[in-house]
C-alpha cells in the first residue's frame, strides 16, 4: 500500500500561489502579443487571452480534468471542501496549464483570425485534445507509461510541461496557421515581404518579463506539495533563463523582439528536466533554446513563409521538443543530471505529444475551417480586428475627436 500523503492548509497556500503566479502569466502572453501585432489588433489581443481563459475554464471544469484525472465536481461544497480544498487549488493550478495552450495559439493566428470560432477552437482543445495527452503523461492513461518503463526502463519524464503544455501548444498553433493561411500583403507574389513591425517594444518587453517572473511558479511549483519543493528546479529555470536569453542577444544581433524572446524560448525548454539537471545542462539547454528559435523563427518567416505572428512554433513547439529530449541528455547521471530518464523514453513520449497535438489540431480547425470558416474577410482585415470585431481602437482617437 501506498503511504496516505498527509495534506497541511500550507500546501494547499503553496499550490495556490502558483496557480496565481501562472494566472498572472496570462497578462504576459497578453502584452507579448500586444506589443508584437500592428496598434489596429491590440485590443483583440488582450480581449482574447482573457475570454480564452474563461472559455478554457469552462470546458476544463466540465470535461477536460475528468478526462485527464478522472475527477469531477458534481458533489456538495461540503465534500469538495475536504483536506483544506486542496483538491480545488490543484485543479485551479492545473487549469492555468491547460489554458495556456490557446494563449500560446493566439499568437500565432493575430491580426487575422475570427473570434468566434477561436472561442469554439479552444473549447475542444481544453476540453478534449490537451487533456487527452495529459492524462498518458501525468495520469498514468491508458498504460503508455507503463509500457515505456517495461520498453527503456523509465517513464517518460516532463517535470512543468515543455512537451505536455508548450510543445503541444505550438504544434496546434502552427496547425492553424497552416490552416488560416498568411496576412494579406505580408507575402507579395514576386516573392517580397513586406514587413509588420511590432507596434510596441516596451509593452513587448513587459509581456515577457511577466511570463519570465511567473515561470518561477510554473516551474517550482510543479511539485505541488510544500515538502517536495525543490532550489533545483528554480536554479535552472534561471540558468536556462539566462542561456536563452545571451544565445537569442548573439543570434539575433541585438534585435530587441529576439532578446525578449530569448529568456522565454530557455524556459520552455527547461520545464521538462527542471528537477533533475545539473544548473550547466540547463544553461546549455538555454542557450540551444534561444539559438534555435532565432534560427527557425527567420526560417519560417522569411523562407517557408509561414505567417507564425509571434513565432510561437518555434519557441513553444520546437523549443517544447527540444526541452522534452534534452531532459534525457541532460537528466542522465554521465552528465551531471539527477538521473531515472531514458532517452528513448523521452524521445517518444516528445513524438507522441507532437503527434497528438497535430491530428487534433487538424481535426478542431480543419472542421471549424469548413463550417464557419476562420479568418475575417479582406475589409475586416484592412480595419484591424479592434474596430472589426470590438468596434473600438486601441487608443480611440477616431471615436474621441467629436
Amino acid at each position: 500500500m501506498e503511504p496516505v500523503v498527509k495534506i497541511t492548509s500550507a500546501d494547499v497556500l503553496f499550490v495556490l500561489l502558483g496557480a496565481i503566479m501562472i494566472l498572472a502569466m496570462h497578462a504576459g502572453f497578453a502584452f507579448l502579443e500586444l506589443g508584437t501585432v500592428r496598434r489596429k489588433n491590440q485590443v483583440n489581443a488582450l480581449v482574447k487571452i482573457m475570454v480564452d481563459f474563461a472559455v478554457s475554464t469552462i470546458a476544463y471544469f466540465f470535461i477536460g480534468y475528468g478526462i485527464a484525472y478522472g475527477v469531477n465536481f458534481f458533489a456538495g461544497a461540503e465534500t469538495l471542501a475536504q483536506k483544506n480544498g486542496y483538491d480545488l487549488v490543484k485543479f485551479f493550478f492545473l487549469l492555468t496549464f491547460a489554458a495556456a495552450i490557446p494563449a500560446i495559439v493566439s499568437g500565432g493566428i493575430a491580426e487575422r483570425a475570427k473570434f468566434n470560432p477561436q472561442l469554439a477552437a479552444t473549447f475542444l482543445l481544453v476540453g478534449f485534445v490537451y487533456p487527452f495527452f495529459e492524462g498518458i503523461a501525468w495520469n498514468q492513461a491508458y498504460g503508455i507509461q507503463a509500457w515505456l518503463k517495461a520498453s527503456f526502463g523509465e517513464e517518460f519524464h516532463d517535470f512543468a510541461g515543455s512537451v505536455v503544455v508548450h510543445a503541444v501548444g505550438g504544434w496546434v498553433g502552427l496547425v492553424a496557421v497552416v490552416l488560416l493561411g498568411a496576412r494579406r500583403g505580408r507575402y507579395n507574389k514576386d516573392g517580397g515581404i513586406s514587413a509588420h513591425p511590432p507596434s510596441s517594444i516596451p509593452f513587448l518587453a513587459l509581456g515577457a518579463w511577466v511570463l519570465t517572473v511567473g515561470w518561477f511558479g510554473f516551474n517550482v511549483m510543479s511539485a505541488q506539495m510544500l515538502d517536495k519543493i525543490s532550489g533545483l528546479v528554480a536554479m535552472n529555470s534561471l540558468m536556462a533563463m539566462v542561456g536563452g536569453t545571451l544565445a537569442a542577444l548573439v543570434a539575433g544581433r541585438n534585435d530587441p523582439g529576439f532578446v525578449h524572446n530569448g529568456p522565454l524560448a530557455g524556459l520552455v525548454a527547461v520545464c521538462a528536466g527542471s528537477d533533475l539537471m545539473h544548473p550547466l545542462g540547463a544553461l546549455v539547454t538555454g542557450a540551444v533554446a534561444g539559438g534555435l528559435f532565432v534560427y527557425l523563427f527567420t526560417l519560417t518567416q522569411n523562407r517557408w513563409k509561414i505567417d507564425d505572428v509571434l513565432g510561437v512554433w518555434p519557441l513553444h513547439g520546437l523549443c517544447g521538443a527540444w526541452g522534452g529530449i534534452a531532459a534525457g541528455i541532460f537528466g542522465m547521471k554521465a552528465l551531471g543530471g539527477m538521473g531515472g530518464v531514458s532517452f528513448m523514453a523521452q524521445l517518444i513520449g516528445t513524438l507522441m505529444g507532437v503527434a497528438v497535438a497535430v491530428i487534433g489540431s487538424f481535426i478542431v480547425y480543419g472542421t471549424l475551417k469548413k463550417l464557419v470558416g476562420l479568418r475575417l474577410d479582406a475589409e475586416e482585415e484592412f480595419n484591424g480586428a479592434d474596430l472589426s470585431i470590438h468596434k473600438i481602437s486601441s487608443t480611440a482617437e477616431r471615436e474621441t475627436l467629436w
